[in-house]
This record gives structure tokens, C-alpha cells and sequence, in this order.
């Protein structure tokens, strides 16, 4: 792995998700190495994933908490420690484990080089891309194939822009979807994948740890982004510099640090080059 000129870290904070964790483990160790990477384990009965090399784990005492309040209570702590980090890094990046920060291959450089490379204010974000199984065109998930070698659709989603570059002490709001005080800034060649829809099956066993109406509910109505990457023309590449100049320009009258695109839905297919990424 070539030597990165700045410092840079990630963390994210899991419970019971060893599929994603491991595959987070894997993409952000190979871009920053295993000893950068800082992972809060929700439950002092969580296992550590096999191949978390030297990455630093901690596991905090599991409570019972409604959605909003767990969200602000993880959100707290992953920002307490970037801050913490960033008095000996230059970056930190913080994301949730089923969410992966590339850079377009295009550019010939590594995720670490490029984050070096551009000026930072305080944050950075990728274009986000809510990636969802194709039903009619694409199989069951193999887990132990790589992921964009299995899906080619993705929804465009202002919901997954995030902010998850932090070069300056900071503090994000729940699900890192913005920084308090802060506005956005949406780099022309990075890109935030979200894989929570990759696949229905996965999606299905999920809802059935709530119970059967869930599934019921799944199987019926679908998931959004697999219905909208499944009966949606999927779009090209050049959806994504429109996307992106729309994001910068409109937002939302009530979250204006957050970004907008007047409720418009595209479905792209996914550049074929970003197979490299290795996600």
C-alpha cells in the first residue's frame, strides 16, 4: 500500500452486522491500513471479526434505546472520538459499516493519495449512491463475491451525500447526514456507496427478528430503492454531474446544511470502472 502523505483514520460503530463490519474492515484497512481503523463495538458480547488485523476495537456496554435516541447516542460517541483523532490525524472519516467512500478510478489514485491531494474546509462529501438489488436481472447475493461485481443499479440519494470526511474538529448530526454549523461540500470525484438494500433476501431475514408482519410487509411492498432500481429506467453516467450540480444548488427549506434534489428519483447504472474500487 503506498504511503499516504496525511494521517488519515475511519471509524464506525456496529451491532450483530459481522457481514458488513468484515467487509469494512477489509475495504478501509486495505485503503488506510488496519491500524487506523477505530471501531466501536455496541455490546460487550459482540464478536471481533476475524480479520481486524491491528484495527483498535472497543466494546461498550449494550442499552436498550427507541431509533432517534440510539442515533444520537452513536453519533455522539463516533463524533467524540474523531475528535479525539483528529488531534494526531489529519482526516478521520466516519461511516456506517455498509457504506464505502471511493474515489473514481479515473482519477489513478488511491482513496488515501486524493484525500491528501484536496483542500478540506472542514468536510468533504461523496455523491451518494444508494445501491439496491436489480430483481428482475440479478441473483441472491453471493456473500463471498465482491459486491460490485454482483450489482450494477443504483438510486442517485441525497439521503447517503454525506459528510463523512472530517479534517477539523466537528460534530456530525445522527447517521453522519450532516455537519452541525457547518454546510456541504460534494467532491467531483468521490463517491459514497450505500449497500443496505443489496439484497431482498438479506433485507427479509432482518425483518423477520421483528416479527412476521414485517416480512409480510417486505415481501408485499417491497424495499424503496430495490422497487425504484428495479422498474426505473436506469440512467448513464452523466446523471451523476447532474446530480451533483443539482445537490449543490437546492436544499431543503428545512435542513439547508443538508443537500436537495426537488424530490426527483434517478436510477443510474452503476460505471463499470468502479468495479476496481474493489468494494
Amino acid at each position: 500500500m503506498l504511503k499516504s502523505t496525511k494521517r488519515i483514520a475511519a471509524i464506525t460503530m456496529a451491532r450483530d452486522d459481522e457481514f458488513f463490519l468484515s467487509r469494512w474492515i477489509a475495504y478501509y484497512g486495505k485503503q488506510f491500513g488496519t491500524e487506523n481503523l477505530y471501531i466501536l463495538l455496541d455490546g460487550t458480547d459482540q464478536k471481533i471479526p476475524k480479520n481486524a488485523g491491528n484495527a483498535h476495537i472497543t466494546k461498550l456496554p449494550h442499552t436498550q434505546l427507541s431509533r432517534a435516541a440510539g442515533d444520537k447516542y452513536r453519533i455522539g460517541k463516533l463524533s467524540d472520538l474523531a475528535n479525539e483523532l483528529l488531534e494526531t490525524y489529519d482526516i478521520v472519516i466516519g461511516c456506517d459499516t455498509d457504506e464505502f467512500l471511493i474515489v473514481d478510478p479515473n482519477t489513478r489514485k488511491t482513496l488515501s493519495q486524493y484525500l491528501s491531494n484536496i483542500k478540506i474546509k472542514t468536510s468533504v462529501s461523496g455523491l451518494g449512491l444508494d445501491i439496491g438489488q436489480h430483481m428482475k436481472n440479478e441473483q441472491t447475493l453471493d456473500v463471498d463475491a465482491p459486491l460490485l461485481e454482483q450489482r450494477e443499479y443504483a438510486l442517485l440519494s441525497t439521503r447517503y451525500t454525506k459528510p463523512v470526511v472530517l479534517s477539523r474538529h466537528a460534530r456530525w448530526g445522527s447517521g453522519f447526514h450532516h455537519v452541525k454549523h457547518h454546510t456541504f461540500h460534494i467532491d467531483k470525484n468521490l463517491y459514497l456507496l450505500h449497500f443496505g438494500a443489496v439484497d431482498m433476501e438479506m433485507l427479509v431475514k432482518k425483518a423477520s427478528a421483528r416479527g412476521a408482519d414485517w416480512v409480510n410487509h417486505l415481501r408485499r411492498r417491497g424495499n424503496g430503492t430495490i422497487n425504484a432500481v428495479t422498474n426505473k429506467t436506469a440512467h448513464g453516467e452523466k446523471y451523476l454531474v447532474r446530480a451533483r450540480i443539482m445537490q449543490r444548488i437546492f436544499r431543503p427549506i428545512y435542513a439547508i446544511g443538508k443537500p436537495g434534489m426537488l424530490g426527483i428519483k434517478w436510477v443510474i447504472k452503476i460505471p463499470s470502472r468502479f468495479k476496481k474500487s474493489g468494494v
